[in-house]
């Protein structure tokens, strides 16, 4: 597991390649760096209900309040929300599939997918891959 819970946002990011392969695990570097996705239901945060944040695993910046998780049943896990600031959006036609990439705006890492079939407020659906956050619970 990464150390991003111990660092400070945007504290020390990587800037080579190489620099990253240190830093993060081999399904961390997958999913982070070359845009992988976990197989669904396998993450350890799609049935986390604790009160906390969730932080981008490559940087530690905050992303996502569990205040915003919900249960999408799509196996993995879904927020309805995400901090604007810290999340960059982008289209994503790999796969033959038309999806908007969800990236940590500080580290610049792919965190997963939006779509437009979420609940209220905002109506949408944050897919997140587990292995791209770490959860800090609330003291």
């Amino acid at each position: 597991m990464s150390d991003s819970a111990e660092r400070a946002p945007e504290e020390d990011i990587p800037e080579t390649d190489e620099e990253w392969r240190e830093r993060l695990t081999d399904e961390e570097y997958e999913i982070l760096r070359e845009r992988g996705t976990e197989a669904r239901f396998s993450g350890e945060h799609v049935d986390r209900d604790e009160d906390g944040v969730y932080t981008c695993a490559g940087c530690g910046t905050v992303i996502f309040e569990s205040e915003t998780k919900y249960d999408s049943g799509c196996g993995w896990p879904s927020f309805y929300a995400a901090d604007e600031s810290k999340v960059t959006l982008e289209d994503d036609d790999r796969h033959g599939m038309s999806r908007v990439e969800v990236k940590c705006a500080v580290c610049d890492g792919h965190l997963g997918h939006v779509f437009q079939d979420g609940p209220e407020p905002t109506g949408e659906r944050f897919c997140i891959n587990s292995v791209a956050l770490d959860f800090e619970p609330d003291e």
